[in-house]
């Protein structure tokens, strides 16, 4: 069974998956690790990955690789504090689920 993963969900993972290395990652790195865990295409990525940018959540720089550039993502300031807000908010709804599919008393 799948479940709907909403555009917050989606930036939630991928805000992750990008701070996991400090220096940053690229584009076909995040759209792999992200598939490990939400069922997503890789064109579906690419358009977060550019808004999560526009809101200073992601920067970018270039970088050879094999002759040719590689755009890599790394997570700002911002992007930290967004994230951090995410997992407040993922901690929240897990306990609810647990609560209600589980019937855990957390």
């Amino acid at each position: 069974m799948m479940f709907n993963t909403g555009s917050s969900l989606l930036d939630a993972v991928v805000l992750a998956v990008v701070a996991r290395e400090q220096a940053g990652t690229y584009g076909y790195r995040i759209t792999q690790d992200v598939r490990n865990v939400i069922d997503v295409s890789e064109s579906a990525l690419y358009p977060v990955l550019r808004r999560l940018q526009t809101n200073s959540l992601l920067e970018t720089y270039d970088k050879e690789f094999s002759g040719r550039n590689r755009r890599y993502y790394k997570i700002t300031a911002q992007g930290m504090i967004e994230l951090d807000s995410y997992r407040r908010d993922w901690i929240e709804y897990y306990k609810k689920m647990n609560s209600i599919l589980l019937g855990d008393d957390l």
